[in-house]
């Protein structure tokens, strides 16, 4: 099947929400559990120092933001966390360090020996370190990584404006990396940074275009965190982010569409709307890395409610 153009799906995200949600339900039954959620936890395995300038990122050194610098997380830490979030119902844990790109050395060996507590503690493992190389990609897989995230953010036409310290290409040729050592891909991106619906339109072509499209896919709306360039954008539309997940849903048919950050600003019918609208992950715990986050009890209760079930673990 070709890839969509921006007009195509354009003309899809701008249908009455009635009929997109309709269509983007549609095909969700078609490819997924419809009372299935995968719920994954986040840790911050190294915070804070970060060198790339994005414009929406407390941990970015180029800004003052309440985010420092912390140590890093141990090994048996991580494997704690393990321990806690598949208690708590998890089947993935994502562990982010705040590094511009991976530098072999101690760091890089202590998230390899990271990777791989995760997996004998019976969850996914899934990372997000920045770039890097095709012989890094390939330890991790090694490891037993699972899936490693590298979001897009947004457009190619509107990175520029949020990120200057790595360029779109960068980004890609890091997804190939990935996928050339037979990792999955977690890449989606962030509304409410100032881009036009046009962008919204391009991310999700782009992320379509990819073969094999990811098999995540987080759609974030924008946390502005004090400090940032990006501090008064004003709150996303749930609306807007509902018509997000049900393109992301319609042309990425087969990726878990993860609702991601920005969820403490949505009520709890805004978020089981994104879930009829196709999303079928989200992020569990406390914290996204260094955002607010609802709580375990809350989340819990919220798909007890609506009648959804934890995902099993995929790739134990």
């Amino acid at each position: 099947m070709p890839a969509p153009t921006v007009a195509e799906i354009r003309a899809v995200h701008d249908l009455p929400l009635p009929e997109l949600i309709f269509r983007a339900q549609t095909v969700h039954r078609q490819h997924h559990a419809i009372d299935e959620v995968q719920l994954c936890t986040l840790v911050s395995v190294k915070t804070g120092g970060c060198g790339e300038d994005c414009s929406y990122c407390p941990q970015s050194a180029h800004y003052d933001t309440p985010v420092g610098v912390e140590r890093s997380m141990t090994v048996e830490e991580v494997r704690s966390a393990a321990r806690d979030a598949r208690a708590a119902g998890a089947s993935r844990l994502c562990m982010g360090a705040a590094w511009r790109e991976v530098k072999e050395g101690p760091a890089f060996e202590n998230v390899l020996e990271m990777v791989r507590a995760v997996r004998a503690e019976g969850l996914e493992a899934c990372t997000t370190l920045g770039m890097l190389t095709d012989e890094q990609a390939r330890r991790l897989k090694e490891a037993g990584l699972n899936s490693y995230n590298h979001n897009l953010d947004t457009s190619r036409e509107n990175y520029k404006s949020i990120i200057s310290t790595r360029t779109y290409d960068d980004r890609l040729r890091t997804l190939q990396s990935v996928r050339d050592a037979g990792i999955d891909i977690c890449c989606g991106g962030i509304i409410g940074m100032g881009e036009s619906l046009d962008d919204r339109c391009e991310l999700l072509r782009t992320l379509a275009s990819l073969v094999p499209q990811p098999e995540s896919v987080p759609i974030n709306a924008l946390v502005p965190v004090e400090g940032t360039p990006l501090e008064s954008r004003p709150p996303v539309d749930p609306l807007e982010l509902v018509r997000m997940i049900a393109c992301a849903r319609i042309f990425l048919p087969e990726a878990r569409v993860r609702l991601s950050a920005g969820r403490t600003n949505l009520s709890r019918e805004s978020q089981l709307l994104c879930f009829l609208a196709g999303a079928n992950s989200i992020f569990y715990g406390e914290k996204l890395l260094t955002t607010p986050n609802p709580d375990f009890s809350a989340d819990q209760a919220m798909l007890a409610a609506a009648g959804l079930r934890p995902a099993p673990v995929e790739n134990a």
